[in-house]
């Protein structure tokens, strides 16, 4: 399996006309967040391929600026309290915040939580309580998907990283702890984050946590995994 996985800023490369030929053969795209609603849209259009994604921290008015004309500004008020929409439409991709799913297609379960750490009251901002209710909200589904396919969760995107697994020491930027009790309690392949900008091209992006591959998926990156979708 191929998984084109972008986060935080656009990419020329996939903006350009070689990019249908360049990711043909990927099987689906993952963004964590921070990325425009209309890059979601054109990526699906031009390369033809299923799009999962949370929010970040930052992209919420470009949201809202989409959704005001239909639902006006209750719906940012909902996802605000809430941090999760369940009457919106799609625009080009799967909206994953705040929830889980067995995705048919590829026989993957995937996992969604957005935002960063609370740090002025911003949209889709949580204190590590408020994080850890929302995976709470989730283990039923947790729970049912290990009785069924014999695992919690094969993927988990977030925007932010766990803490101390890549993030940064101011607030903004701090990881959530909650997620190392989540991977250690379920076991997902993969945790998929963004939100820490790699400008240096060759700052690692790949950390593991017991069963758990971490990695950073800032701008674009290639995950390939013959056995996603398999374990058992």
């Amino acid at each position: 399996m191929k998984i084109l996985c972008i986060s935080d800023t656009t990419d020329t490369l996939i903006y350009s006309s070689v990019a249908p030929e360049l990711y043909k053969d990927v099987d689906f795209v993952i963004s964590a967040g921070d990325l425009p609603l209309r890059y979601y849209d054109y990526i699906q259009t031009m390369l033809r391929k299923d799009v999962y994604y949370v929010y970040g921290n930052h992209n919420l008015e470009d949201f809202s600026r989409m959704m005001r004309g239909e639902h006006g500004s209750d719906v940012i008020s909902d996802f605000s309290r809430t941090g999760r929409v369940d009457s919106m439409p799609q625009f080009g991709g799967f909206f994953m915040d705040g929830k889980c799913i067995y995705d048919k297609t590829h026989g993957l379960i995937i996992m969604g939580l957005g935002g960063s750490m609370l740090y002025n009251y911003g949209d889709s901002q949580y204190t590590e309580r408020q994080m850890q209710r929302r995976i709470n909200k989730l283990v039923p589904r947790l729970i049912f998907n290990k009785r069924k396919y014999g695992r919690a969760l094969d993927i988990l995107i977030t925007h932010a990283p766990p803490r101390g697994m890549g993030d940064g020491e101011d607030l903004c930027h701090k990881g959530f702890e909650c997620f190392l009790s989540f991977m250690e309690k379920y076991k997902p392949k993969y945790l998929l984050h963004g939100h820490v900008h790699l400008d240096d091209i060759n700052a690692p992006r790949i950390s593991e946590f017991m069963d758990t591959k971490v990695i950073n998926i800032y701008k674009n990156y290639i995950l390939e995994d013959d056995t996603l979708g398999r374990r058992k």
